[in-house]
């Protein structure tokens, strides 16, 4: 016999104010996705763009070294 699962809410939300309490889980719920997605994509642009941010501002600093100098270890 295969086991089933029930759909039915258990606790307080069940009865008045249902819709409700939905409303702020699908809001919750979300809010945690656009918050995870925005995390990830934060976390890519920071990877590729830490590098070539530092190079810039080397660039840009007095006195003006060359590229090759700044790629340089020494």
């Amino acid at each position: 016999m295969a086991s089933r699962v029930s759909l039915k809410s258990k606790g307080k939300g069940s009865g008045k104010g249902s819709k409700a309490s939905t409303e702020e889980k699908s809001t919750a719920q979300s809010l945690k996705e656009w918050s995870t997605w925005a995390v990830k994509k934060a976390k890519v642009i920071t990877h590729y763009g830490f590098i070539p941010l530092i190079i810039i501002i080397g660039m840009n600093s007095e006195p003006k070294p060359q590229l090759s100098q700044l790629l340089s270890p020494v």
